[in-house]
């Protein structure tokens, strides 16, 4: 057995785990990356970048059938399922290249295999039968997290999916059951609906992406339903029987069942945290609550030199998140003064169905439980000139104010791009902008941002175009 010493030591190479290790190489640290599977982890493989390639894909199709619309005319589409799939991984293996060439520019000693923690400061990598020690005196773990299963619903791979199976299907199914409403249920409900399946989706809470706005939430099954999907929500699924080439749902609502029957079943139930096999026991100041790695809110776990970040600890479990956190732990380490823990608040979610639906801060309601009296604003797509020469006229932008200083406590949106214009609105909360800053910035004209300028000002009785 041999071991080699380095400053810090990451283990998984993730879009938390390359982050922290290239910005740790960056200030001078020696820098080592574990990795047991792909350079960049699911996102960039089989996660948040090969899903929009193919939302791309779905997007470009919804178009071409709606082209009338544009004075054009297009006749003979229709969706090459292989040649979909074979672009969407071109592209994750093209951003996970990159991947590995960023890690090699910045000197970061990249390890092939399965690392587990062997005490305070040290980790042993297991590759073909070889086991070789690594001595840190700082270790980051970046394990991330998994698709989360409920017992007897268990995914096959072959007629029950997990997100996996979802990206590479060799043919649409017709009939398309998604058990769960959040970003990844519903990114892939529009996906299979845009490209012509028969898709219903069965939420067990009382409404479509229920992290989001209320009025938002609404918004957002009206439009679903309004494109052939079928939204049930405060379903359970309570057994899957499959048969031939189809499966057969139970369904249960207010104590009464109904069956379904479908040739796939994506489930899409949230995720669960890669925390087992990776030596946690060996240090036992490390807690894990409700299958989560606890930390302070520096990243730092019960041990002081063992930090977790990403899917491995507390949501939201999002990649840019993931992202931050490994930053904020390399300076951390590194020594940097007047840092600031990452909140929560200022973390913009993203869902990139149709129409997009993106979010930050508090919603309307969570504002008040909270306490405060609340301005909200509200702005349509309808009245916004850019969105109607799109084609793109369904929408909301709604803001929420503390009516008393005059504090963004949240935005939340739906319509096109709005994964693109929320960031507006995270770069307000970062600078503790108020509606004042907000109402004095100037848009360019035509653009769908002008929007954001109408929300705020409706908030406070301003509206101009509605």
């Amino acid at each position: 057995m041999t071991e080699t010493s380095f400053d810090v030591v990451v283990l998984g190479a993730g879009p938390g785990g390359y982050v922290a290790a290239i910005r740790a190489a960056q200030l001078g640290l020696k820098t080592a990356v574990v990795e047991r599977e792909h350079l960049g982890g699911i996102c960039l493989n089989w996660g948040c970048i090969p899903t929009k390639a193919l939302l791309r894909s779905a997007e470009v199709f919804r178009q071409i059938r709606h082209a009338g619309a544009y004075g054009l005319k297009v006749t003979g589409a229709e969706v090459d399922v292989a040649a979909v799939v074979k672009r969407s991984r071109g592209v994750a293996k093209q951003l996970a290249g990159g991947v590995g060439h960023l890690l090699k520019k910045n000197k970061v000693t990249v390890i092939d295999g399965h690392g587990r923690l062997a005490g305070a400061g040290k980790l042993t990598v297991e590759k073909d039968g070889k086991t070789t020690t690594l001595a840190a005196k700082a270790i980051i773990l970046a394990t991330g997290g998994r698709a989360r299963t409920l017992p007897g619903l268990e995914a096959d791979g072959k007629l029950v999916w997990t997100y996996k199976n979802a990206m590479i299907p060799e043919s649409l199914p017709k009939r398309l059951l998604v058990v769960g409403s959040g970003a990844i249920g519903i990114e892939f409900a529009s996906f299979y609906t845009d490209c012509g399946s028969q898709v219903t989706v069965v939420e067990v809470l009382e409404r479509v992406l229920p992290v989001e706005d209320e009025e938002i939430s609404a918004f957002a099954k009206k439009s679903f339903e309004k494109q052939g999907m079928t939204i049930k929500t405060a379903t359970t699924v309570k057994a899957l029987k499959k048969s031939g080439d189809e499966v057969t749902a139970t369904l249960e609502k207010d104590g009464k069942t109904e069956e379904i029957t479908v040739d796939r079943v994506i489930m899409a139930v949230g995720i669960a945290a890669n925390i087992e096999d990776i030596g946690l026991e060996t240090v036992p100041s490390i807690k894990v609550e409700r299958g989560h790695v606890v930390t302070d809110a520096f990243c730092r776990t019960g041990d002081p030199g063992i930090f977790a970040i990403g899917d491995l600890t507390a949501p939201p479990w999002l990649a840019h998140k993931a992202s931050h956190e490994g930053v904020l732990v390399a300076e951390v380490i590194a020594g940097k003064k007047d840092l600031h823990p990452l909140d929560t608040m200022k973390i913009p979610g993203c869902t990139y169905c149709h129409p997009q639906v993106a979010s930050i801060g508090l919603s309307e309601a969570k504002a008040k439980a909270k306490g405060f009296t609340v301005k909200v604003g509200r702005f349509p797509f309808v009245g916004n000139g850019k969105a109607i020469a799109l084609g793109e006229a369904e929408g909301l932008i709604k803001t929420v104010f503390d009516a008393r200083t005059g504090e963004l406590l949240g935005a939340h949106m739906i319509g096109a791009e709005v994964t693109e214009l929320i960031q507006g609105f995270a770069i307000a909360k970062t600078l503790e902008t108020t509606e004042e800053d907000l109402i004095h910035t100037v848009f360019a004209h035509p653009t769908l941002s002008e929007m954001v300028h109408e929300s705020v000002l409706d908030a406070y009785g301003r509206a101009i175009h509605f």
